[in-house]
């Protein structure tokens, strides 16, 4: 299977693509493009920016093509073992899931406008780019010759964006013997050293708490805008993240640093720890499941939490990021009629959209706090023997490293067996899963027992305003210490980069 895309001319923004499919042995073919993409749960019917679509044999013979759904096309082949789908794909959208070309930049999301053979999704794909001279190759694919890309199959092709431009900026580093690379495109001068530092330590700590990397290599993809903007999404062993605007100030730093933890710790949760209601993807419809908040909710929570353990955040800048997510919640969907479970299902119904008043909560902004109302309880009913973070890796070992997919009751096994929940001495976690996951309960309270244990109070005034108190308490500072510390035990020649 083998794709050739070229640009005849950027400034109309079209891609023109050749999909040879080889081997043929019936009389016709189906031909699918995706109609979502991982890591965003809606339908978003590429098919729409197909401007034109032919199909012709080796000799240039055009064969009958006809549409059977809105994204899938039956192809005749009239004999032939070999057929080639020409078509055209507008790309003009800069977020993290589009695609856009130019004079100067190719930033191509796979997924978008690449299809696959209806029976040979897991057969070898290749991708030959016709690039102008002097364009660098930023992307998780391995090459497999001049400006050419292998995938083992069509999910890790799908699975792996591309960036691709004469100004592309680049900083290396390596962690327990994982290659990370750091792509800059757009109008800025990083700052390396801070960004190589700050990187290695969050990248540092997360290995370190969850004992190993799923990849030998991963690449941090960035696309720097002129206006405001934030949206990442993880892949196998990259991620793309569009941020805005390049004024290089703090906020867009914070905000570089952010995303980049949450989507470095998506490599385990969601891209290997999966539930199995997404394993394997059907790109042709939605995939329904319940997880999103573990998915989500407590990748949101690790984040920022790996960024005050690897002392990239101080204390007040981590308190603060947890008065964000309050906020947020709290002022958006407090009373909202759905529990958190079934906003997670319904993100393939209006996640993505402000929504109707009190219908759905966040899986982000609630899904973090109910992993850090989790987190607490679990340290503070063991003394930090136990916490989340044995939750995550058990759902690692047992889930995402043979790569088999969790359920929900998986998740509730694993949690109340770290939290040492026995039913025959009397314990329950059915407060837990009845209140924050499965009810509209509201949180307040539940939050502010957990938050007490670590010397925190959330206060909600009348006017409707969040506000994140640190508590004078010794013994809860003591206990807020354990939580924050970091995992990491540096060797000597990390204590020298350092």
């Amino acid at each position: 299977m083998h794709y050739h895309i070229s640009v005849a001319d950027p400034q109309s923004h079209f891609l023109l693509i050749t999909y040879t499919i080889p081997d043929i042995e019936n009389d016709f073919i189906e031909i699918q493009l995706p109609a979502w993409r991982p890591g965003r749960y809606e339908l978003q019917n590429f098919a729409k920016n197909i401007q034109f679509i032919e199909a012709i044999s080796v000799y240039g013979d055009k064969l009958p093509i006809h549409k059977v759904t809105k994204d899938r096309w039956r192809v005749g082949t009239e004999s032939q073992k070999e057929v080639r789908i020409r078509y055209s794909y507008y790309a003009v959208s800069q977020n993290a899931g589009t695609s856009y070309v130019d004079e100067e930049l190719w930033y191509l999301n796979f997924i978008n406008f690449c299809m696959y053979t209806e029976g040979r999704i897991t057969e070898p794909y290749q991708v030959t780019l016709a690039l102008p001279e002097g364009y660098t190759i930023a992307c998780g694919l391995p090459a497999a010759g001049y400006n050419t890309l292998a995938a083992r199959d069509f999910y890790q092709l799908v699975d792996s964006p591309l960036l691709a431009s004469r100004s592309l900026q680049k900083c290396e580093y390596i962690v327990r013997g994982v290659k990370f690379r750091i792509w800059m495109h757009g109008n800025l001068r990083p700052n390396w050293r801070r960004i190589e530092r700050d990187f290695r330590r969050f990248s540092r700590e997360q290995i370190a708490m969850m004992g190993e990397f799923p990849e030998t290599e991963y690449h941090f993809l960035n696309l720097i805008l002129p206006t405001a903007f934030y949206h990442g999404v993880e892949h196998q062993n990259s991620t793309m993240i569009v941020l805005g605007p390049d004024d290089e100030g703090e906020g867009l730093y914070s905000d570089l640093l952010g995303v980049s933890s949450h989507e470095l710790f998506h490599s385990w949760n969601i891209i290997r720890i999966r539930p199995k209601e997404l394993l394997p993807y059907d790109f042709t419809k939605e995939n329904y499941f319940q997880t999103c908040f573990v998915a989500e909710g407590c990748t949101t929570y690790y984040g920022d939490l790996f960024l005050k353990r690897a002392g990239v955040f101080t204390d007040e800048a981590y308190i603060k990021e947890l008065q964000v997510y309050m906020k947020r919640h709290f002022e958006n969907a407090a009373h909202a009629a759905q529990s958190l479970a079934e906003s997670s299902f319904d993100l393939w119904l209006d996640g993505y959209e402000k929504g109707i008043p009190d219908r759905k909560v966040s899986v982000y902004h609630k899904g973090a706090l109910v992993a850090l109302i989790l987190d607490l309880f679990i340290r503070k009913k063991t003394n930090h023997e136990q916490s989340l973070d044995d939750v995550m890796r058990l759902l690692w070992v047992r889930f995402g490293k043979p790569f088999i997919g969790y359920s929900v009751e998986d998740y509730i096994s694993i949690v109340e067996e770290v939290a040492i929940v026995e039913e025959v001495a009397g314990e329950s976690l059915e407060w837990y899963w009845r209140e924050c996951i499965f009810t509209n309960e509201p949180l307040e309270n539940r939050l502010n027992e957990a938050l007490s244990f670590v010397g925190l109070q959330m206060s909600v005034f009348s006017n409707g305003n969040i506000q994140l108190n640190v508590l004078d308490d010794f013994r809860a500072k003591l206990q807020r210490d354990k939580w924050l510390a970091t995992v990491q035990v540096l060797t000597v020649q990390e204590e020298e980069e350092e």
